[in-house]
């Protein structure tokens, strides 16, 4: 079988993805096959602005408050006494500010106010002049203006407002320079006072100098040095220093308070500007007032004079067709007055017409408003935009937060305490159902209350999930009596299934097997089946990676060469799966040989473990649907079930019998056969397990294959092959008797323990949109197995005689051993995977070898055959081209399905990168596969229960 060993070939140029420098991995087959290959080479707000000029004075005042502050230490004193003069004098400033800002505000009322009178008395006494036409275009200019007024006002006052903010933290400011000038003051003055102090010492040294014994010339020599070591004349230097210093820092002090008083003088007339704003703004607001009261009496008018109109020359008709003179003289005077009131009319219109609307004074306003609009347009528009921006992410966020609000509120009042539950680890719920198989075996509970119980926690039931964790930290009685009160009858809500087999990764593994236990244990699973394994409980096993381990209070006594042998029982969970770890206590320690397989009691050490696991069963009163057993060790499984223990009342199972490998029939004399309880004379029959080769031999898979009711093999292809006389080594005969029930299946990856993208095993996690994590796995394995990193531009030549190369060849290393991590690394690190077997049941390398972005090259045979197709295959779809692929099982079909490979991904590294990517998106999972399995075991449970119903 092709997991059995495995060699990595890389050549010395295929460091890198180029064209040249391809990298394959070589899968040994199971029988040897020559090989000769020749290898070829290959906008600011205002709150800105204000901070803006904030960091600029800080920026310029750095350096001086800094020098100021080191300065200072010499006048503590000075500077309480200025800081609380600064005090009492920043508070009459900010009082005064504070007045003047409301006088300022009643001044520009009153004067809003008298010049609102003033206005409507001057439209009072003008409306009647204004034209009717200009008035209405007059007052939507008026219109406009207000509105532009209004909006300039608003901008206005809240630069008013910036602007005073501004005026207190300058004026803040200078409250600070002027303490730091009085401070500067008071150290100029002491710096006088000991410059007063030094002048007698001058004159003194003056006088030593001329005293001295020296001669004009030392003396002249040595003045400098002398003058320069005596500590005063250093003290003085330095004040001097500190002098220029302080007095340098005072002038950029005055250029600052200039600067402060021209802010003042600019604030001073942004406030007279805005008050006069505000005056013109009230004063258009009252003329619109007296415009639109205007037009209301100018609109009535019309519809006067037409109504009046037509009474006119209704009385003029009347007058006509009147034959009464009482009547007419009374019309005529009606009319007259009539006729007056006309005339009244037409002669104010007329006189309206001759007067002109001074368009010149609005336009005065609309100049000087434009004026003051236009510096402040830009900012509102920032400011507008801002806040238009926030608001709408204000009501954006308040309407998703409502949104997820009424969410959580209807998911709360829908959340039930079941799906809760079902969030809950397939662990908690393996380690409840093995509690109570354990109050079983134990004879703590009984049969039906360990049923009732099992099936609420395989229904997730939240009574039993509350009891459990509510007894968490009780005694065993209580715990007990708590359980017991729970039990009542129930359907459950799928299938019962026990896997019976014996390897399972990652704990115990030797090839494919294990992991189809575990992958295919975990997809049924999830589709709501109850699953649990039954192993050996081998001296080898990984136990770190068995979560929850530990005996069982009870012994399982089995039949085995005519005596009961005792049997220790072990539970635990293995990546969610509830599992049963059997240890014989046997004289012969049938699983304490460091080893899984390849004994030479082989027959008797796996009958005696299938004999075992059906007394487990059996004593722990499980009522399973399907019996899962895998492969020659666990096949005596089929035959002990229907001859010995259904008769004993374990009989609602249907068996399932997974063939992986028909190159393993475990056969032995039939003599063997009865040490686990079976009659040879009953089994040693051509209809049974009678093998077809030798009648004085016994096969364990042709037993499988008569006494189950579900057969199976790995994948399609390779059932096919299994029924031909080559395929099937002497059981092909066999499988087409019970065709009908031989199905093969192709097995999937657990795509969980092998991906790419969190694999813990890698040196870099890459998946199908990022592939360049293989170029670092290709370094990091390069570095692990010693290859050479020279020549890197050349592959090699050839691979003949590689039997005497591996061992010391710097581009070759050739493995015989098994090893999970450094497995991972090479399906990381290769370009290509070559399976070239002769014969392959199903093959997981190639799957994993594609999720890893590891192009295969393999031979069409088994599930090889169901998985990798040529990329030049035009019979298959072009979504599932994946590979290259050769029959003929010699050194030219191989030579030459490598030569194609090789040609593609040098001339074309585009397709490569294209068909990388497909190779690594295809579904290889258990789903599939699983929902074969699950529709087989339905139609048996179903054909079961008919059968019965009918007896």
């Amino acid at each position: 079988m092709a997991s059995e060993a495995y060699s990595l070939v890389l050549g010395c140029g295929w460091i890198r993805a180029t064209p040249r420098s391809p990298r394959f991995a070589l899968f040994l087959p199971s029988r040897p096959l020559a090989v000769s290959c020749k290898m070829r080479q290959k906008h600011f707000s205002s709150q800105q602005k204000r901070q803006q000029i904030k960091r600029v004075s800080r920026e310029q005042l750095g350096p001086n408050i800094n020098s100021e502050s080191h300065n200072n230490d010499n006048g503590l004193s000075q500077k309480a006494s200025s800081d609380g003069l600064s005090n009492q004098g920043q508070e009459s400033v900010l009082s005064n500010d504070a007045d003047s800002e409301h006088d300022r505000k009643d001044m520009a009322e009153a004067s809003v106010e008298e010049t609102k009178s003033e206005m409507e008395d001057e439209i009072i006494q003008e409306h009647q002049r204004i034209p009717l036409e200009d008035l209405k275009s007059m007052i939507r200019n008026v219109e406009k203006n207000v509105s532009s007024l209004n909006q300039a006002e608003v901008g206005a006052l809240q630069e008013l407002d910036k602007i005073l903010s501004d005026k207190e933290a300058l004026q803040a400011e200078i409250n600070i320079k002027e303490m730091k000038l009085a401070e500067t003051d008071a150290q100029i003055k002491v710096a006088a006072q000991e410059k007063i102090n030094v002048e007698p010492l001058e004159d003194q040294l003056e006088k030593l100098k001329e005293i001295a014994p020296l001669g004009n010339g030392i003396m002249e020599g040595n003045h400098s040095s002398f003058s320069g070591e005596f500590p005063i004349v250093l003290e003085l230097n330095a004040l001097r220093k500190e002098y220029s210093v302080v007095k340098d820092d005072i002038q950029t002090l005055k250029l600052k308070l200039n600067d402060v008083i021209e802010t003042e003088e600019r604030v001073s007339l942004l406030e007279k500007e805005c008050c006069l704003l505000d005056t013109s703004l009230a004063e258009l607001q009252s003329q619109f007032t007296n415009a639109l009261v205007d037009v209301d009496k100018l609109s009535s008018l019309p519809s006067y004079y037409t109504a009046l109109s037509e009474k006119v020359k209704k009385l003029l008709g009347s007058v006509d067709s009147s034959n009464k003179e009482d009547q007419a003289s009374l019309d005529f005077s009606e009319f007259a007055k009539l006729q007056q009131k006309v005339d009244k009319l037409e002669a104010s219109i007329s006189k309206a017409n001759m007067t002109e609307l001074p368009y010149e004074k609005f336009r005065l306003y609309e100049e000087i408003l434009q004026k003051k609009i236009e510096s402040f347009e830009k900012h509102l528009q920032v400011s507008d935009q801002e806040i238009h921006s926030q608001i709408q992410l204000f009501q954006e966020s308040v309407r998703e937060f409502q949104d997820t609000l009424d969410k959580l509120q209807e998911d709360s009042k829908k959340r039930s305490q079941e799906q809760i539950l079902e969030n809950l680890p397939w662990e908690f719920w393996s380690r409840l159902l093995l509690l109570i198989d354990g109050w079983l075996l134990e004879k703590k509970i009984s049969t039906n209350d360990a049923n009732s119980l099992r099936d609420m926690a395989w229904k997730k039931d939240s009574r039993i999930c509350d009891a459990y964790l509510a007894c968490e930290n009780k005694g065993e009685h209580e715990r007990l009596a708590t359980f017991l009160k729970l039990t009542y009858t129930s359907t459950r809500p799928g299938l019962h299934i026990i896997h019976i087999a014996a390897e399972m990764a990652p704990v115990a593994k030797v090839g494919g097997l294990g992991d189809v236990i575990t992958g295919l244990g975990k997809a049924l699973q999830r589709k709501g089946h109850l699953v649990e394994i039954v192993l050996p409980k081998y001296d080898c096993i990984q136990y770190d990676l068995i979560a929850d381990l530990k005996a069982l209070d009870v012994v399982i006594e089995s039949y085995f060469d005519g005596q009961l042998f005792r049997n220790k029982i072990w539970v635990g969970t293995i990546e969610g799966l509830p599992v049963y770890f059997i240890e014989p206590h046997h004289p012969a320690k049938f699983f304490w040989r460091g080893t899984y397989y390849g004994e030479h009691d082989d027959f008797k050490r796996f009958s005696f473990f299938s004999r075992a696991a059906l007394e487990l069963l059996y004593e722990a009163g499980k009522r399973p649907d399907i019996i899962h057993c895998h492969d020659w060790q666990t096949a005596f499984v089929a035959p002990l079930y229907w001859d010995i223990y259904a008769a004993k009342g374990l009989n609602s199972a249907r068996i399932c019998f997974t063939c992986h490998n028909f190159e393993h029939q475990g056969t032995a004399p039939a003599s063997e056969l009865s040490s686990c309880g079976l009659d040879v004379h009953h089994m040693n029959r051509s209809d049974r397990m009678q093998d077809n080769s030798a009648h004085d031999r016994v096969n364990p898979v042709k037993g499988a294959i008569v006494f189950s009711n579900i057969v199976t093999t790995v994948s399609p292809t390779y059932a096919q092959e299994v029924c031909t006389a080559e395929g099937g080594r002497g059981l092909h005969e066999t499988l087409k008797s019970f065709s009908k029930k031989f199905v093969g299946i192709l097995n999937g990856i657990d795509t969980d323990a092998w991906n790419p993208s969190t694999d813990k095993y890698l040196s870099a996690q890459y998946h199908a949109d990022d592939l360049r994590g293989k170029a670092e796995n290709k370094n990091a394995i390069r570095k692990h197995l010693k290859l050479s990193w020279s020549n890197s531009s050349q592959p090699l030549r050839e691979f003949e005689d590689i039997a005497m190369h591996f061992n010391s060849h710097p581009d070759v290393r050739l493995l015989l051993k098994y090893d999970d991590a450094l497995s991972h690394l090479i399906y990381a690190a290769s370009d290509m995977f070559i399976i070239p077997s002769l014969f392959e049941p199903c093959g997981l390398t190639q799957m994993i070898a594609m999720r890893y972005g590891s192009v295969p090259i393999a031979r069409k045979t088994g599930g090889l055959n169901d998985s990798v197709f040529d990329v030049n295959d035009n019979t298959v779809p072009e979504q599932y081209r994946n590979g290259f692929t050769f029959l003929p099982p010699n050194e030219q079909g191989l030579s030459s399905v490598m030569g194609r490979a090789f040609r593609y991904y040098s001339t074309n590294p585009e397709g490569w990168q294209q068909l990388i990517q497909k190779d690594m998106t295809l579904d290889f999972s258990w789903d599939s596969s699983a929902s074969q399995y699950e529709e087989l075991y339905e139609r048996s449970v179903i054909r079961a229960r008919t059968a019965a119903a009918r007896v």
